[in-house]
């Protein structure tokens, strides 16, 4: 027998559950199901809105102010400000330990690498280390994370003009933890304060490693960190080391794994548990049934193609990073709906010469009407039941906009909403 459902939402990444938590909002029967992890535990957890204009200038200070020059095919222009103030909302109500609701305009953040970073939200626990913040700065890197090099990135926000004195040092985590520990293994033992052996002398990782870092201090108002401060509990070792420290102290937001991606994972499957979703991760969708409408889908599992049916349909299964969005010899495609994808014919022009270039396959996706369908070949609704969010939607470059995560809050809002009216 079919599994049945009001509102089905294939993908679980930030669109996706964005999507199914603003159908489950309105009080439809929402499901989603994903075959793979979110990707969010890959991300730095920063919501970017957008950084950058189209055409590459900014950083952009107003998003909201620049939405209206993007081009006609933006996602943004498709769904419109309000959607994207709204979903934001939303945003804000299931994930409330994330700041930058105060205002429209971004906020400037340190990254690992040194570069600072226009966002629209970003997690309280990286709240202290603003680059529009005036006090010194000092940051920390630990010898076994080799992806954060503490002086290397504090030598280029200084070589950016921020108006702090900045340096990093680079110290060993107090204790024996191997060379190859995970971030999470770090996040554990400053969660329970665990005992660490520092020259034969065992002592809680938080007083250990204040100890050590006090050493290297030289009055600096704020120490930043590698985003491994804790996991259940991260605000009270932030506050903890703080107090030891007296001075503010920040996580610095990391590439994956990232720490600050999976509480952020975290608070959205609880906001979308608590709305009365059902949730199902691991088994694709390979299959539907429909003509004129999509009737069904199948997922894939145990080796057995179980039928799932709703009225309504979002798909969120990502870009081509994401494999929501595919390529071969004979074309683009999008793979469970076969759902039209633009492109230009001849391969060559997907791509420019320069590695930084204006290229043609980063814009790839779906193209939509203004309920966000997708269209077919003839500008035509493929299916009246079915709705497209994220970077499976196509007139955008989300990596060079950096407007990855609100496009994929903003247009999930939307598809769930519209899909939640039509199925009730």
């Amino acid at each position: 027998m079919a599994i049945e459902s009001e509102v089905l939402v294939i993908g679980g990444g930030l669109a996706g559950l964005t999507s199914a938590l603003s159908a489950a909002r309105t009080g439809a029967d929402v499901r989603l199901v994903s075959y793979k992890q979110s990707t969010l535990r890959s991300a730095s957890g920063l919501v970017d809105v957008l950084g950058y204009t189209h055409d590459g200038e900014g950083p952009v200070t107003d998003p909201y102010a620049t939405i209206p020059e993007l081009p006609d095919p933006h996602p943004y222009r498709t769904v419109g400000i309000d959607a994207v103030r709204e979903g934001l909302d939303l945003f804000d109500d299931a994930v409330p330990n994330y700041q930058g609701g105060h205002t429209d305009t971004n906020a400037l953040l340190p990254t690992h690498g040194g570069t600072i970073k226009p966002t629209a939200r970003y997690p309280a626990s990286a709240s202290a280390g603003l680059a529009s913040d005036t006090r010194d700065l000092m940051l920390v890197g630990l010898e076994s994370m080799t992806d954060f090099d503490a002086p290397h990135a504090a030598a280029h926000l200084d070589a950016a003009g921020v108006p702090f004195d900045v340096r990093g040092v680079t110290i060993q985590f107090p204790g024996d933890l191997r060379a190859d520990a995970k971030v999470t293994r770090y996040a554990k033992l400053l969660d329970t304060n665990g005992e660490v052996t520092v020259r034969g002398r065992d002592r809680p990782a938080r007083e250990a490693l204040a100890a050590r870092v006090n050493t290297e201090l030289d009055e600096e108002e704020r120490v930043g960190f590698p985003a491994v401060l804790g996991d259940d509990h991260a605000g009270a070792v932030r506050a903890d080391l703080a107090d030891r420290l007296s001075a503010d102290v920040f996580e610095v937001p990391m590439g994956p794994p990232s720490l600050p991606g999976l509480r952020l994972e975290d608070a959205l499957f609880a906001a979308l548990d608590e709305a009365g979703a059902s949730i199902e991760t691991g088994n694709p969708v390979v299959d539907f049934d429909g003509e004129d409408r999509i009737e069904r889908v199948y997922i894939e599992k145990n080796g057995a193609e179980i039928p799932n049916t709703a009225e309504e349909y979002v798909l969120a299964t990502g870009g081509l990073v994401g494999k929501g969005v595919q390529s071969d010899r004979e074309g683009v495609y999008e793979p469970i709906f076969d759902c039209h994808i633009p492109h230009p014919a001849d391969r060559y022009d997907w791509f420019e010469n320069e590695v930084f270039g204006d290229h043609e396959f980063a814009r790839f996706g779906v193209e939509t009407d203004n309920d966000l369908r997708p269209l077919d070949g003839g500008g035509d609704v493929e299916f009246p039941n079915l709705r497209a969010a994220g970077s499976v939607l196509g007139g955008y470059d989300l990596a060079a906009e950096k407007s990855g995560s609100g496009v994929s809050i903003a247009t999930g809002y939307a598809a769930g909403r519209s899909a939640a009216q039509e199925a009730v």
